[in-house]
């Protein structure tokens, strides 16, 4: 997931995917402590994409 593809949702949209994103964070941390985790970098890309997520959102707080 791009930042510019992030810019363009809403902030509501953000507050979603954010939601959705710490979801699967926690999901991926579970599967990963009982060792059942195939992927352990998507683990990783999750983390970085709510950070991108939290970003533009701070971003469009700050414009306002």
């Amino acid at each position: 997931m791009q930042a510019e593809e992030l810019r363009q949702l809403g902030l509501e949209e953000l507050r979603a995917k954010a939601r959705e994103l710490r979801e699967e964070i926690f999901r991926l941390r579970l599967k990963l402590a009982t060792n059942q985790l195939n992927n352990p970098t998507r683990f990783r890309q999750a983390r970085v994409d709510l950070a991108r997520v939290l970003t533009v959102m701070r971003e469009k707080n700050s414009a306002r």
